[in-house]
């Protein structure tokens, strides 16, 4: 299990396959474990590199301040300590924001961007806003990472059948660290890179469950400020779309990054 050292923080990686290089990045309180579905698919034609993000999985958890633009630069520390060139990112949630970040600090690092269930920007711009957030992190302060475990897994996989989901999802939210998952959900309130979308500069694919926290129409407004962008529609999904429906996200997905490979 590699690691790798940048400002204090030890981050733990993993590496797959073997081709062009797609970064995996998880969102909030995940880790590179939920990427499992994705992971063999992609090694068989790529090499895949999936991170857990700072104060995530067994990455270290320092007792500091987060913030987007900070996971952003322990991902390009990341790609500078493998000694890669342009990558393929995909980021689910958070893990997209921190994509968005990437792409319009340091566009150069990118091959493409897939942006999966996320937002260029998170803003109390309304009371409704504020109430939301207030809610969530309430709730995180006062439940256990189990308890809160549990009731995402009802929210996020409600079908009878996605009973193993509901467990998996649950058991893993119980390992969170609560001080470090509330310093990652207070990095994400009043981040926002949407003013400078125009600096993205690769292609870039939007997948959008149908049932998604926010709306698709959020989506494709932000996905118009972005010169070569397309947007995909996952239907019967909610927010951790790469679990849900797996073979159709890695569908979407290997479509997309064949086709940009193939022009090369």
């Amino acid at each position: 299990m590699p690691y790798f050292d940048h400002e204090g923080c030890s981050l733990h990686y993993e590496t797959y396959g073997d081709g062009s290089p797609v970064l995996l990045v998880h969102g909030l309180g995940s880790s590179a474990q939920d990427w499992e579905y994705q992971i063999p698919a992609l090694a068989a034609h790529y090499q895949v590199i999936a991170v857990d993000v700072r104060g995530h999985g067994r990455s270290d958890k320092p007792h500091e301040r987060y913030s987007i633009p900070g996971f952003s630069a322990d991902i390009e520390a990341l790609l500078e300590h493998l000694q890669l060139g342009p990558v393929h990112l995909v980021g689910l949630s958070m893990g997209g924001m921190i994509g968005f970040q990437l792409a319009v600090d340091q566009p150069q690092l990118l091959k493409s961007l897939t942006i999966v269930n996320s937002a260029p920007e998170v803003k109390i711009k309304r009371f409704e806003d504020f109430k939301q957030f207030a809610k969530r992190w309430l709730l995180a302060r006062v439940f256990s990472m189990e308890t809160i475990g549990k009731g995402l897994g009802r929210n996020l996989f409600p079908k009878p059948e996605q009973a193993d989901l509901r467990n998996k999802i649950a058991k893993r939210w119980a390992q969170n660290d609560k001080r470090a998952y509330l310093a990652s959900f207070s990095a994400i309130v009043g981040w926002g890179v949407q003013e400078k979308l125009s600096r993205i500069a690769c292609p870039t694919l939007i997948v959008t469950a149908d049932h998604d926290y926010t709306p698709v129409a959020q989506k494709q407004v932000y996905t118009r400020l972005i010169a070569n962008a397309e947007l995909i529609v996952i239907e019967d999904s909610r927010h951790a779309t790469p679990l849900d429906q797996p073979e159709a996200f890695n569908r979407v997905l290997m479509r997309f990054l064949t086709a940009l490979e193939n022009r090369q």
